[in-house]
């Protein structure tokens, strides 16, 4: 069957939240002895006006079951039960009933049935944090003004209660009605709305009876004067309402270790709506991504809770004002607690050391794997071996290649914990000795190795990556380059470089007549104002590599220097001379050169 809450605001049905609960007052008649107490009953009829019948006197003892009346009798069934009543000790001034609830509850109204003449005076009072503080709900009495020294309907203080003469008449004598309302019937008010909740919400009621009064049929009785008359007693204490659930559940089960009873209203919401808690105030662990709110009990819109977006790799959710806002109140939801290696606001992403598995479902619990990067030669970070999220392939250390990370690349030897070394041959070199190996000796090598495959076709391939790889680092032994240094500010700014960047060395190519080396760019710390150079690659092109035979500055595949250099006005071409800085990138470097550049040369 559908839940009367799908798609809309819900609430359990109201009932009387005094069966199953024990009410308490101050005092029972007939609990030290057997008491006497008598009452007068009034007859109205057509031909009869305002008529009194004959006396009738009573015994009360708590010890006699026929003759007992205990609190228990206001809250047994009225149909079921119509004669039996709760009645005060004989002679008591003052009377208090109360009832405890075991959670939070909605109050819609209070019904009393008076055995006795109902009070002179009485209050309405309720807690709602469990009877540490009282507020009053209603005062009642037939001079508002004598007793409480209010005005009769002026609402009082922060409460907002007021004051009624209509409930303290004393006719009728018996079966005479008090009668509360928590929400006016006239007022359109939403009942799940923080207003109405405050108002409604209780976890104790009270009433304090005040001031008794006799029944007018006393007066007119011979001898009525001592007759023991002086007590409250009352049949039914009925108090309306139900559990409070935020208009997200339409019943409710056992809260606070109470037993499951028949037309007992139990305190515990059956959450809808995706929310959660003993009384839907809050959404539930997975369905954070918006704000919870209450349902509006006018429109009936139910307000239900979002699932957060974790691709099935999270059991929990949490929300986070800041992504709300910023995501312009679309979706707040932060998964906790990423599973299957996977992290980010949506365990959208592989954790370090992990990547995507192409061919798996973004939602599959092994849809990360686990790089496979050698342990010396593939790139580490916090622990884990640093790989490509998408694809898997490995970051190798300087002169490492393979898929794996696992090997030298060409006119690299000796791996070890920094990466490989450069082949100190004109040629390539044994990968684990760092022998050179002459031209017709690379073929042989890397055929007993494995690498050539077919002769032809990867002897080209063999040579064009041996003129990638090549620069001073091979021919060491004909280039003695001397390093510039940073020298003072005013040198420095003297020098009027057209660029100053920070870059990563990609490849090396000697063009013949000339020679260019790939760099990306990863900081521009100055330029000429009529260049644009960003970030990304770019081409550097050495001029000593034709009139020297080598490359200086000495530029190492794979590492990151700060490059300042000059622009060849005709063709555009960033250049790089005996007269152009080149030092190994670090951090502390950094900050004192962009110091020069902003102190310094202005």
């Amino acid at each position: 069957l559908e839940s009367r809450c799908s798609g809309r605001a819900c609430n359990p049905r109201i009932g009387n939240l005094v069966h199953g609960r024990a009410l308490r007052s101050q005092s029972v008649c007939g609990s030290n002895s057997s008491e006497t107490y008598c009452a007068f009953k009034e007859v109205t009829s057509s031909r009869i006006r305002d008529s009194c019948s004959a006396v009738k006197c009573s015994k009360c003892s708590s010890a006699v079951p026929d003759q007992a009346h205990p609190p228990s009798a206001m809250s047994d069934s009225s149909f079921r039960y119509p004669d039996t009543w709760w009645q005060s000790a004989e002679g008591a001034k003052e009377e208090t009933l109360q009832l405890d609830l075991e959670t939070e509850f909605l109050l819609t109204h209070l019904i009393l049935v008076f055995r006795s003449p109902r009070p002179a005076a009485m209050v309405l009072e309720r807690s709602q944090d469990r009877g540490r503080t009282w507020k009053a709900l209603r005062y009642f009495a037939g001079d508002c003004e004598g007793v409480f020294g209010l005005a009769e309907g002026s609402p009082v203080g922060e409460s907002g209660a007021t004051c009624t003469a209509k409930y303290s008449g004393a006719s009728p004598c018996t079966r005479g009605e008090v009668i509360y309302r928590a929400l006016s019937p006239w007022n359109s008010v939403d009942p799940y709305g923080p207003a109405a909740q405050d108002q409604l919400m209780v976890t104790n009621l009270r009433v304090r009876l005040l001031q008794r009064q006799q029944c007018p049929c006393q007066a007119k009785h011979p001898g009525g004067a001592v007759l023991p008359t002086d007590h409250y007693a009352i049949y039914d204490f009925i108090v309306k309402g139900s559990c409070l659930c935020n208009g997200h559940a339409d019943h409710c089960v056992p809260a606070g270790g109470q037993q499951k009873a028949n037309n007992m209203v139990h305190g515990k919401c059956v959450c809808r709506h995706n929310t959660a808690g003993e009384h839907c105030e809050r959404c539930a662990p997975l369905y954070n991504d918006r704000p919870w709110q209450a349902a509006n009990g006018i429109v009936g819109t139910p307000h239900e809770c979002q699932r957060c977006k974790c691709n099935g790799h999270a059991k929990s959710c949490h929300f986070s004002r800041g992504s709300w806002l910023a995501s312009g109140r679309r979706s707040g939801g932060v998964c906790d607690s990423c599973h299957h290696n996977t992290e980010g606001r949506h365990c959208e992403n592989c954790e370090r050391g992990f990547f995507r598995d192409p061919d798996r479902p973004k939602t599959a619990p092994d849809s990360c794997r686990a790089c496979s990067c050698h342990p010396v030669g593939g790139v580490r970070s916090g622990g884990a071996p640093l790989c490509n999220p998408s694809s898997g392939e490995c970051t190798c250390k300087p002169g490492v290649g393979g898929p794996r990370c696992e090997s030298c690349m060409l006119g690299y030897w000796g791996l070890h914990e920094y990466g490989c070394r450069p082949c100190d041959c004109t040629a390539d070199c044994d990968p684990y000795t760092g022998d050179c190996i002459s031209d017709s000796d690379v073929e042989v090598f890397h055929a007993a190795t494995g690498h050539m495959g077919h002769r032809s076709s990867n002897r080209e391939t063999a040579l064009f990556r041996l003129q990638e790889l090549f620069s001073a680092l091979h021919h060491s032994e004909k280039c003695e380059c001397v390093e510039v240094p940073l020298g003072s500010p005013k040198l420095f700014c003297a020098a009027e470089y057209d660029y100053v960047l920070v870059v990563k060395v990609v490849t090396a190519h000697d063009k013949g007549s000339h020679a260019e080396v790939e760099v990306k760019v990863k900081k521009v710390f100055y330029q000429n104002p009529q260049m644009k150079i960003q970030r990304g690659n770019v081409t550097l092109y050495p001029e000593s590599w034709t009139t020297n035979g080598c490359t200086c500055p000495i530029l190492n595949p794979g590492s990151e220097y700060v490059v300042a250099g000059h622009e060849d006005r005709k063709t555009g071409q960033l250049m790089i001379n005996a007269k152009s800085l080149i030092k190994s990138w670090k951090s502390t470097l950094g900050r004192k050169i962009l110091h020069i550049l902003r102190k310094d040369c202005g």
